[in-house]
């Protein structure tokens, strides 16, 4: 049997530590890079690729999304002075793009001589450890996580073993707050606030991504053995996880090659002793809102970011206003600016978007992402969005950095030449109970052109309205999952062509195929399939639909709204 390589960033490491790579840092030249440097580099916080050899990012972390004003302060110095491009990431930290060569090694000593780094921000580490904005500030705080994450990261940082030599990088979620806004079960780990013997500690999840939701490993952890965990999880996955295939290394494909038992036997061997079975889960789904009371009586105002876009000039008023009051600066993972301490709910600044309930990763501004983001939120109905609260993961490659498969809707972005002269498009997810962490999303459309994107989720939503429910997850779990994808493609489908849209009927099971066939035939007179098939008939209708001629877009009228009957 030939024997397993080691992938190509495990070789760079044989050869040369990240740790020792650091030691020449300030004699790199930053114009003649080679493969093994951007390796190398991403573990302290820059990022460039061979065919934008002149332009860098770098990558801030940021403890728990909780940052100083003077340091938010110097940042935005920074970015003025650099003429720089500041981002908000769905891990809370900070990303600077658009960092000319030339200016790249001054900007990095200037940020990483605040109370912030860019260590470990990239590459195979463990990244930015999140929690809940509101941590230990809200009447459903019950453990304060930041001291927590802080113990973590000191241990981590600079750390000789640590320092991009995990096999792949592995994010942490963390909360001890009942009442949770953002969903964290697409980490690597989870500790979620649970109740054992009426003392309030942590169930832990393991495996999630941006694909794939962290499933219970029916441990139980007490606030004091949070810690001593972490540790011994970070020492396990550095001597027993995969180091071959690259695409199979994070924590979820360790998991699934050896099972949850064999992983948590290895733990408890560094551990040093038993583990407790999992208490009572104490997590309910919180709702945004601009304005929350805090358990001091204060209030927090919500900055809702330009889809985690931010100007210097933004960062002046902001550090201002938060000055002027004495208030604490905290980011959340849906990307937005959380300002803690107002005697009153009364806040001058004014956010410059609806993006309260949107995470979008940094779009064409990632060498990956195939378009800007942030334009194409502009085919967005972001006023049903945001009378429905309903969450939309919008991502610009199939990485996920916008976490589009743990959302309401999710949106991947794709270029395509399918649909005629169209500069590209969306793969549409619908559906996940990301609160809990049943199920990521199920695909809706694997295409979808930007100028029938607006349309398209705007009918999804009708469908939900009509549904009588009042939460996405709720209609997801008891209406949409019990039909197949390819029979909800077609309705929606049939909805948008005959701009009409039905009710889906409540089922009590999963139904059959051929109940899906009598319900299409039943309420579209003139429903058709190609050739008795459901994948063909979508193929036919959707380009029949989504064609576009020239640069003129097809007129798409308003959707009538009909129950189901």
């Amino acid at each position: 049997m030939e024997e397993k390589k080691l992938n190509k960033r495990e070789r760079y490491k044989a050869r040369l530590k990240p740790i020792d790579y650091y030691k020449d840092f300030e004699t790199i030249d930053f114009e003649n890079l080679g493969e093994g440097d951007r390796f190398y580099l991403q573990d302290f916080g820059i990022f460039t690729t061979d065919f934008l050899e002149d332009e860098f990012t770098i990558r801030i972390r940021v403890a728990g999304g909780r940052i100083r004003r003077e340091d938010f302060v110097a940042l935005g110095e920074i970015v003025k002075e650099y003429d720089l491009t500041i981002v908000l990431t769905a891990r809370a930290g900070i990303q600077l793009h658009d960092i000319d060569v030339d200016d790249l090694l001054e900007i990095h000593k200037r940020i990483n001589a605040l109370n912030l780094t860019t260590w470990q921000s990239f590459g195979d580490n463990v990244r930015n450890i999140v929690t809940d904005a509101y941590d230990g500030v809200i009447e459903e705080s019950e453990i304060e996580c930041y001291p927590l994450i802080e113990q973590m990261q000191n241990y981590i940082l600079k750390n000789p073993r640590y320092v991009g030599m995990l096999p792949r990088r592995v994010s942490i979620g963390i909360s001890g707050n009942t009442l949770n806004v953002g969903s964290f079960f697409a980490n690597d780990i989870y500790f979620a606030l649970a109740k054992k013997e009426g003392k309030f500690g942590f169930n832990l999840y393991m495996g999630g991504k941006n694909t794939e939701v962290a499933k219970d490993v029916d441990i139980f952890l007490e606030k004091e053995e949070v810690f001593d965990f972490f540790k011994a999880f970070v020492e396990t996955f550095y001597k027993h996880g995969s180091r071959y295939s690259r695409s199979k290394t994070r924590l979820f494909y360790f998991i699934e090659e050896i099972g949850v038992e064999k992983l948590k036997e290895l733990i408890e061997a560094e551990y040093k002793k038993k583990f407790r079975s999992k208490g009572e889960l104490m997590l309910k789904k919180g709702e945004f809102s601009e304005f929350k009371k805090l358990k001091d009586g204060s209030y927090a105002f919500v900055y809702q970011t330009n889809f985690s876009k931010l100007t210097a000039e933004e960062i002046t008023q902001i550090t201002e206003f938060a000055s002027k009051y004495s208030l604490e600066i905290r980011f959340g993972i849906d990307q937005n600016i959380y300002l803690l301490g107002l005697k009153e709910p009364i806040c001058s600044l004014t956010s410059p978007s609806k993006s309260s309930t949107i995470v979008a990763c940094a779009g064409n501004l990632c060498p990956y992402a195939v378009w800007s983001i942030k334009d194409e939120t502009r085919y967005l109905p972001l006023e049903l969005i945001e009378k429905h609260s309903l969450y939309v993961g919008f991502s610009g490659c199939a990485k996920g950095c916008g976490r589009h498969r743990h959302t309401d809707i999710g949106l991947i972005g794709l270029k395509t030449n399918n649909f005629g002269d169209t500069e590209g498009g969306c793969r549409v997810f619908i559906g996940a109970q990301h609160s809990y962490g049943e199920s990521v999303g199920r695909e809706l459309f694997s295409m979808v052109p930007f100028v029938h994107l607006n349309t398209t989720i705007e009918c999804i939503i009708e469908l939900y309205e009509l549904s009588g429910y009042d939460d996405f997850e709720v209609y997801a779990k008891e209406i949409l999952a019990y039909y197949s994808e390819l029979f909800l493609a077609l309705w929606h489908l049939k909805c948008l062509e005959t701009n009409r849209c039905i009710a889906l009927p409540q089922q009590k099971q999963r139904v059959t195929e051929e109940i899906e066939r009598d319900l299409l035939f039943t309420n579209f007179e003139d429903f058709e399939l190609v050739d008795d098939d459901f994948k063909k008939s979508i193929s036919h209708k959707v380009k029949e639909l989504w064609t576009v001629k020239g640069e003129a877009a097809l007129y798409t009228p308003p959707i009538k709204r009909t129950a189901f009957r």
